[in-house]
Parts: C-alpha cells; sequence; structure tokens
C-alpha cells in the first residue's frame, strides 16, 4: 500500500509523492466538495489540475457519479483526493460503491493514494470527533476505510489556516480520551509505502 497524506494541497515533499505514484496518470478526485457552490468546486478543480501538472503528473478530473467511472480507477497510477468535508467525501464514496473499490485497489497495491486533509482523514476506520471541523450531514456515515492505524488531524498548530483551531481542539480532545492520531501541520507529510511508514515535517 503506497498513501502520501498531507496536511494540505501537496506539502514540502512532492517528490516522495512522484516516487510513489510511478506514473503520470492521476485520478482527480474532489468530491469533499459536492456540497459547495458550482463556481466554489469548478475552481477547485482547475486548481488541483494545474498544481499536479506542475509536478509532471498527468491529472484528469474524475467525476465518481458518472458512469463506468469507478471501475476505471484501477486505470490510474495516483488516485488525488483533496480536501473539504471528509463526511461528504464519504458520503460520495459510500455511495458510488468507490469505497470497497479504493480498499480493494490500495490493499493489492494497484494504484497510489495521494491527497490532503479531509482526503487523508476518511482512511482512518472512525470519523467520530471531526464534526467538531466538519458539518456530518444527516445521516452521516462514521465509519472511514479503515486503511490508517489512527485517525488524522490536520492543519494543527497552522493558525493561518482558518481551521487550525478547531483541528487543534480536536486533536487534545483525543489526547485526552487516550485516542491514537496522527497530528499535522501543514507542509508536514504522513508517507505509507508497504511496511514503512514516516511522518515528514514540512
Amino acid at each position: 500500500m503506497r498513501l502520501y497524506l498531507s496536511s494540505f494541497r501537496t506539502g514540502a515533499h512532492p517528490a516522495r509523492l512522484l516516487a510513489l505514484a510511478g506514473g503520470p496518470r492521476t485520478a482527480v478526485l474532489t468530491h469533499a466538495l459536492d456540497d459547495a457552490p458550482p463556481e466554489v468546486r469548478d475552481a477547485a478543480v482547475r486548481r488541483e489540475v494545474g498544481e499536479l501538472a506542475a509536478l509532471g503528473l498527468d491529472p484528469y478530473p474524475v467525476d465518481l457519479r458518472e458512469p463506468g467511472a469507478v471501475g476505471a480507477l484501477a486505470g490510474y497510477d495516483l488516485l488525488w483526493v483533496r480536501g473539504g468535508n471528509v463526511f461528504t467525501l464519504r458520503r460520495a464514496l459510500a455511495d458510488t460503491g468507490a469505497d470497497t473499490v479504493l480498499v480493494d485497489l490500495l490493499r493489492r497495491d494497484t494504484v497510489a493514494y495521494g491527497g490532503y486533509s479531509a482526503g487523508c482523514c476518511v482512511l482512518a476506520d472512525d470519523l467520530s470527533g471531526l464534526e467538531r471541523v466538519d458539518d456530518p450531514g444527516d445521516p452521516p456515515v462514521r465509519t472511514g476505510l479503515g486503511l490508517l492505524d489512527r485517525a488524522f488531524v490536520p492543519h494543527v498548530r497552522t493558525p493561518e489556516h482558518p481551521e487550525s483551531a478547531d483541528c487543534d481542539a480536536l486533536a487534545a480532545a483525543y489526547a485526552a480520551a487516550g485516542r491514537p492520531h496522527w497530528a499535522l501541520r501543514d507542509g508536514d507529510v504522513l508517507v505509507v509505502d508497504g511496511p514503512v511508514t514516516e511522518l515528514l515535517a514540512g
């Protein structure tokens, strides 16, 4: 399994992303913004595509609701999942059946997975607590994909990010409850490459 999990955007180690991907074909998934106004989502897609292309990748926006889109994920080298609302993203993955497909592809190491913020949080087994940061919707899906050994908390100690205070509070609540979690500042990246897991500072 190959994961490149950034607190914000591509983080401070894009060379590791390219190495993990092993090829340029990149599916860009922006479903964490499905509840945002169309112009906001469209602008986000353009920015993601531009930033990934600037790294030398060949990014292609994928809407999982389109016929055949989920099945086509196996044809990419990298799946890039941007931030937004983790519960909105989780709902989209559940409704399209992409959650089961993603878990299978990643466990078989068929594709690499990269992303940031909500795109990383959704990989934990339990999303409870993240309602401190994101609207969970009704009804929420509170189970994650179970690919990380603990919760993922982005944007900690990053005062320039608007969600930093809420993320600091979430990390503190997890710590007080004795719940293991990864806490990343913007720039930090968590890399999983087979049996090796590394937290790289930004």
